[in-house]
């Protein structure tokens, strides 16, 4: 039987909230190595309900200092519009601040791990992720144009650094597989505790709709699965008939089902609650973010000549070891490259350039 936790809460009172979720999923965090990974999709203001607040990620942050961590990373690897920026996309939206001292750019350094060879043989991961012991998720309360609502599995796509996640979109080809694909990627490395914005909500055509709801609600899970199933059932939705949770209990990581879910707190179906088409046409028959998203599966990391000094970082900190220098310039091998960014973070000189 799983637990999802529903608490009324206010971006003032939140701590409470949050408090009561390490009390309803203990762990034991003292002397462990803990990332804090909010839903952090592009640059924006905190206020157009984007991105995970900044009060909740506050909140987690000096909740996850009482219990003494041996350390604690805050990091995300942005959606399509920001890959690459992660600090741009922090800084605008307060959660740099709301980080503390504990940011840390995850997309720097990048571990190649197998994969499901139907979408990739391997796929970048941040190091920091792997390198956890624990993993606290913050996802938002949010629809989504392919896979109708985003929540804890979904915010799990983040741990993909760079323009890797636009290439899975364009292998992924159609909604169905992109479902599956989400599960396989949230399966790499499954968080330990989820702790969801609900406080305000987006509904409509997400993840970056203007359509905004007040909902004063922050949920808490330790299984992504049961707490994307509650959202579902608020958005008025049947969790059952979402393809992404079917799949996740498929492969044993929780159940969708409600009668194997107990909820500590009250669950109210919010009245019309806008949500995209169950076919996730809002996405894969929107031609504007199909032309942006091939833009970033044909970027080929080139060095600029002018520049380069043949350091060799840009090939010793490649994580897919798609890059070689045969002729004092780095070559990419793009049957290798996953498009991660590395070469162009690494790279002392600012000469790696993705185009």
């Amino acid at each position: 039987m799983h637990c999802v936790m529903i608490r009324r809460a206010t971006y003032d009172s939140v701590r409470d909230a949050v408090d009561e979720a390490f009390a309803r999923f203990p762990m034991d965090l003292q002397g462990k190595k803990v990332l804090i990974k909010p839903n952090v999709l592009r640059a924006s203001a905190a206020a157009e309900g984007i991105v995970t607040h900044p009060a909740v990620l506050t909140a987690v942050v000096e909740k996850v200092e009482s219990f003494k961590p041996a350390s604690i990373v805050v990091g995300d690897n942005p959606g399509l519009h920001s890959y690459g920026a992660n600090e741009a996309a922090f800084e605008q939206t307060g959660l740099m601040a709301a980080a503390k001292d504990y940011y840390r750019n995850i997309g720097l350094d990048v571990v190649s791990v197998p994969f499901n060879p139907t979408f990739m043989e391997h796929v970048g991961v941040s190091k920091d992720v792997l390198d956890a012991d624990v993993v606290i998720s913050l996802p938002k309360f949010k629809t989504h144009g392919l896979t109708v609502m985003t929540g804890a599995v979904k915010n799990s796509y983040g741990i993909l650094p760079g323009a890797q996640k636009a290439r899975l979109h364009k292998i992924a080809g159609n909604p169905e597989r992109f479902h599956d694909l989400v599960v396989e990627v949230f399966g790499l490395r499954v968080s330990d505790l989820f702790i969801m914005d609900a406080v305000v909500g987006m509904e409509g055509n997400g993840p970056a709709s203007p359509d905004l709801r007040d909902i004063g609600l922050i949920l808490a899970a330790d299984n992504a699965v049961a707490m994307d199933a509650v959202v579902a059932t608020m958005m008025g939705l049947d969790p059952g008939r979402l393809r992404f949770l079917r799949k996740a209990a498929d492969a044993g990581l929780g159940s969708w089902n409600m009668a194997d879910i107990q909820i500590d707190g009250s669950l109210t179906v919010i009245k019309d609650f806008k949500v995209p088409p169950l076919g996730g046409e809002a996405i894969h028959d929107n031609a504007a973010v199909q032309e942006t998203i091939q833009s970033k599966v044909v970027l080929v990391p080139r060095p600029d000549p002018d520049r380069c000094t043949a350091c060799g970082a840009c090939v010793e900190h490649c994580p897919a070891e798609a890059l070689s220098m045969p002729d004092d310039l780095p070559v990419a091998d793009m049957a290798r490259c996953v498009t991660c960014f590395c070469c162009q973070e690494m790279c002392p000189e600012k000469a790696m350039v993705l185009q």
